[in-house]
């Protein structure tokens, strides 16, 4: 299912690209890893050069960037399991792309450009690096929602309210190249290793980000894709529940190893994160809608 949201403003714009209320669990999401969902470069030419020029700027005014492997987002596929009407099972379509090919075409001021007419989501973005985010909805034990405030020193939108998360590392299972699947013996063995990737990385991103130990969280459940219409970027959302109090979570996230992004931890309600919506980009306004969705779903159950 795809859905599309907007108020005006495209950079507070999402699409829902799939959405699963009752949420998956680990043995339910898996991924393909091939070459064929990476992105394929634009005919024009001037345009493609561009991607080059826009990260040399970068690098030029930003030394410290860092051209890191990213998984790249292609498309999912879906089909449902035997029993249970609720039971599905997900497949994400994965390809290789990186931080620097991110800055030459979602973040390049001429973005839409690469963009294709179609109302296939993969087919329109099949230009762009479109490197697959995550973030996760985390509830605290006296139901509070944590929320984080984004440093002023981070490239895109600082000061903004944003779910932990950041992505999964194509480098935590030991991915470079594909040449690395076409090596192995056993393709199945590195698609296994990428779909543990998608849950053990939303784990390592809250554990450092708010400085929670990993003993306080629950398994992780996949509750669906979401996209901000600015930049076409995407993003998988997951739901956990900690089971520390906010007051816990506030002692722990000053001393959180990657609390230099953020400047501030909120612990909310779910009618208040709605009144801060505002203020988040477009793919994490889209991942407090599929929490909603969520949350509606286990009332009528």
């Amino acid at each position: 299912m795809e859905k599309e949201v907007g108020n005006g403003c495209s950079s507070l714009a999402y699409k829902l690209l799939f959405s699963c209320p009752f949420g998956l669990s680990q043995p339910q999401l898996s991924a393909v890893f091939d070459e064929s969902y990476d992105r394929i470069p634009h005919s024009d030419s001037n345009l493609e050069n561009s991607t080059s020029q826009i990260w040399d700027q970068r690098v030029q005014k930003n030394g410290s960037l860092f051209n890191g492997k990213k998984f790249r987002y292609g498309g999912y596929s879906q089909k449902s399991g035997d029993g249970s009407k609720k039971e599905s099972y997900v497949c994400l379509h994965l390809g290789l792309t990186d931080y620097r090919t991110f800055v030459g075409t979602n973040l390049n001021p001429s973005w839409e450009k690469f963009l294709v007419a179609s109302e296939d989501d993969p087919t329109q973005c099949r230009h762009t690096s479109s490197p697959l985010g995550n973030g996760a909805i985390v509830e605290t034990s006296d139901e509070k929602i944590v929320l984080l405030q984004r440093s002023n020193n981070v490239g895109e939108f600082p000061g903004h309210f944003v779910f932990p998360g950041g992505h999964p590392e194509p480098q935590e299972v030991g991915i470079e190249t594909h040449e690395y699947c076409k090596c192995s013996k056993d393709s199945e063995l590195v698609n296994k290793k990428v779909s543990q990737e998608m849950f053990e990385s939303i784990i390592r991103e809250v554990v450092e980000e708010i400085g929670v130990p990993a003993t306080s969280l629950s398994d992780p459940l996949f509750i669906g894709i979401s996209r901000r219409v600015l930049n076409v970027r995407p993003a998988i959302f997951f739901f956990i529940k900690c089971s520390l109090e906010s007051k816990e979570i506030h002692q722990l996230y000053s001393k959180a190893q990657d609390g230099y992004e953020s400047t501030q931890l909120y612990t909310v309600s779910m009618i208040e994160v709605e009144h801060m919506t505002s203020k988040m980009p477009g793919c994490h306004q889209g991942g407090f809608a599929l929490y909603k969705l969520m949350v509606e779903a286990l009332k009528k159950n």
